[in-house]
């Protein structure tokens, strides 16, 4: 029993030795530097290079551990993960706002991460922790109000770019450096090399990550009340109905990432089994599309905006969305695949170009409600868009054989569920049609002012949620 209640004391002590570097009360904030953009770089680099190297390895353990119906496994998985995210968002961002961001930027990270070294000791446990570990997996929206925290409303569209842009060059490179070492020296390499960098991460985190969010701009400290209106995942959908150019912005996001969101989450997948890409082929893959993304979302974006306007890119945007999934529906040949690669490349531009008619029509103190109503409506099709796409691939029996071999599918329609995909984006664009070029100021002053109440009074919140509106705007057109 003494045993026990000293190992109980050394457990307390450790614990709050941990809450005394997380967070440091009053003082000079804790790492090494001010905080600045380059942290949040790093961690987010770090993060995902950590995952991107996963991609080889992964598809194949995960067709060892679903031999029979694969495409629903990583459907429901990746649903279940999607979901969950969904759901504790709001939560973890008004969290951070009272218990500051870096204790949360280590909270999301190591939970993320977590999964990575359970590859090679339990699969079933692996892809378990993986779809539970969506709870936690919302380092974006984190990070974003990380970045908001220490920068001007007229600097943040450059921060978010630079963020965005780390993304996408940790998805180029990590994919093909996994699968060489994967073929070079074996799986359990890549796992161990994945779980170092993310251990990496964590460190960095506790050491170098300074606090943005001072103690003088939190509510209160540890025991502030946080309110169900701002843990409330559904209470952002619930406020889409009142005014009609942001229902037909919501319903456009909506119906053209559905798609999106089932495709990113089955579609390497499909490469390797179906298409019969290799896995050097998947990497090089990821790559040359990231590079065209970053390409698109840079230099084209900028000229589109300049020269056809706002709302004729978003219209161009979802365009080549269609005839990317389309292509990817009806193609089987490898050479189709590159080529509706680089118009996928191009689709790339519809968030963005979304993200800024929503910011240009709504007033400045509406701007944190307006892109929390379309980060909730992404996070929605974060869970149900794979759930959808492994459904649509067991419903027509498009199932594995080999690894190395190709997949029996239709004949006439390789990839049912990109067809449906391309339906969807198709009512988006219709949809979209109806959204006006400019409405004003305002989309409707005083519409959302009764929800300025709770983590909307503080100071530095409409800057967060604005920036966690943008997340998944960076996190899946690169991919």
């Amino acid at each position: 029993i003494t045993e026990v209640k000293k190992k109980k004391k050394r457990l307390n002590r450790s614990i709050l030795l941990a809450k005394k570097i997380i967070i440091k009360d009053g003082g000079s904030p804790q790492g090494i530097g001010e905080p600045s953009v380059y942290h949040a770089v790093v961690v987010i680099f770090l993060e995902f290079f950590a995952w991107g190297l996963l991609t080889t390895p992964m598809l194949t353990v995960l067709h060892q551990t679903f031999p029979q119906h694969t495409f629903l496994m990583n459907g429901l998985i990746h649903g279940v993960k999607g979901l969950l995210s969904f759901l504790s968002a709001p939560l973890i961002g008004a969290l951070s706002d009272v218990w500051g961001r870096k204790s949360f930027l280590l909270l999301t990270v190591f939970f993320t991460c977590a999964p990575i070294p359970l590859m090679k000791i339990s699969p079933w446990w692996y892809f378990a922790v993986i779809s539970m570990s969506g709870v936690f997996a919302v380092t974006f929206s984190v990070i974003f109000a990380y970045v908001a925290d220490i920068t001007q409303e007229h600097e943040r569209s450059t921060a978010y770019g630079l963020v965005s842009a780390t993304f996408a060059a940790s998805l180029v490179t990590s994919p093909a450096i996994g699968a060489y070492l994967s073929v070079a020296y074996g799986d359990t390499l890549v796992v161990i090399l994945a779980t170092a960098i993310a251990l990496l991460d964590i460190c960095f985190i506790l050491v170098a990550v300074p606090e943005s969010l001072p103690e003088k701009m939190r509510p209160a400290s540890w025991g502030a009340p946080i309110s169900w209106e701002q843990a409330d995942p559904f209470a952002s959908l619930r406020k889409v109905g009142q005014d009609s150019t942001v229902l037909l912005i919501c319903i456009t996001v909506f119906l053209s990432y559905l798609p999106e969101a089932g495709q990113y989450s089955s579609f390497f997948l499909y490469l390797r089994q179906v298409i019969g890409f290799s896995s050097e082929t998947v990497a090089a893959f990821i790559a040359v599309v990231g590079i065209l993304s970053i390409l698109a979302q840079t230099v084209v974006l900028g000229i589109l905006m300049r020269s056809i306007g706002n709302k004729n890119t978003i219209l161009l945007g979802l365009g080549f969305q269609i005839l990317q999934l389309a292509w990817y529906g009806f193609g089987s040949q490898p050479w189709m695949m590159w080529a509706a690669g680089a118009v996928a490349a191009m689709s790339s531009i519809t968030f963005p170009a979304i993200s800024a008619i929503v910011s240009r029509n709504a007033d400045p103190d509406q701007q944190g409600v307006v892109q929390g109503m379309i980060t909730g409506i992404r996070g929605l099709c974060n869970g149900l868009g794979p759930a959808l796409y492994g459904f649509v691939f067991y419903l027509f029996h498009v199932e594995l054989t080999d690894t190395d071999s190709s997949g029996k599918g239709s004949a006439i329609i390789p990839g049912p569920p990109f067809l449906f995909g391309a339906c969807s984006v198709l009512l988006s664009l219709l949809v979209a049609l109806f959204i006006p070029e400019h409405t004003g100021p305002g989309m409707r002053p005083g519409a959302y002012k009764k929800h300025s109440n709770g983590a909307q009074s503080h100071s530095h919140s409409p800057q967060g949620s604005g920036a966690e509106g943008k997340e998944p705007l960076l996190e899946d057109s690169s991919v």
